[in-house]
């Protein structure tokens, strides 16, 4: 079996703690434990991309507790986050993936198969900007991920944002950049690029944000409005 630290990719938590909190969470099942061993296996280094334990666990329980039906994520990978979001869907539940990459995404195809929650997820390959902009107007999520590339992400953050529901969550991984972003260690343009973002998430008014050093840092985002805010309503 994977080791707690490898699988929950803890980088700013106390390792005995940090160990703790993994003895006493949900462990993956055999279907995602098979799945990090055949991302392991096929994609090499690259494997480090998938997200952690803890962080699939939480996904799936914030979609289920949302009653959340329609989700998007940017950046798929081998498909690890994208089954944790399908799972949590509720009845009828769609989630529209975005990836450039058909090489790592089939074996996300096989794994959602074999999970047997494959037709709740639509797989775009192509530049995610392009499959957003094309969605029809009005189009709105209750649930967004987004994991890719970093010098995107802005533009991902907003074309998602206005796709979001009032109410509706959006998370982003990879925010702290290794600890990058505090200015004190040197960084190239991804770390340029968080940090901008960072910057720009927690003064933009038309959300709230709360930036958690869970794995490499995840900024939970949820959208305001009529019935996101319940200020908007006094009078």
């Amino acid at each position: 079996m994977v080791s707690a630290a490898a699988r929950r990719r803890s980088q700013f938590i106390d390792a005995v703690i940090d160990g703790y909190a993994a003895a006493h969470s949900t462990p993956p099942d055999a279907g995602q434990l098979d799945l990090q061993r055949i991302t392991r296996a096929k994609t090499g280094r690259a494997a480090g991309m998938q997200i952690g334990d803890d962080q699939a666990v939480l996904m799936e329980m914030l979609v289920r507790a949302m009653g959340a039906t329609r989700a998007v994520e940017i950046g798929t990978f081998t498909g690890y986050s994208a089954l944790a979001v399908a799972r949590g869907l509720g009845p009828g539940g769609h989630l529209l993936c975005c990836d450039v990459s058909k090489e790592w995404t089939s074996i996300a195809r096989k794994a959602w198969q074999e999970a047997g929650i494959a037709e709740r997820i639509e797989l775009r390959i192509g530049p995610a900007l392009q499959t957003l902009r094309s969605l029809p107007p009005g189009e709105q999520f209750d649930f967004a991920f987004i994991d890719a590339d970093k010098t995107g992400y802005a533009r991902y953050y907003e074309e998602v944002l206005t796709r979001l529901r009032p109410g509706g969550l959006m998370l982003l991984d990879n925010m702290l950049q290794g600890g990058h972003v505090t200015g004190d260690l040197a960084g190239g343009k991804d770390v340029a690029a968080i940090r901008s973002l960072n910057e720009t998430i927690a003064a933009d008014p038309r959300v709230k944000v709360v930036l958690i050093p869970i794995g490499d840092g995840v900024s939970f985002v949820q959208k305001l409005g009529r019935t996101a805010d319940p200020a908007a309503s006094v009078k």
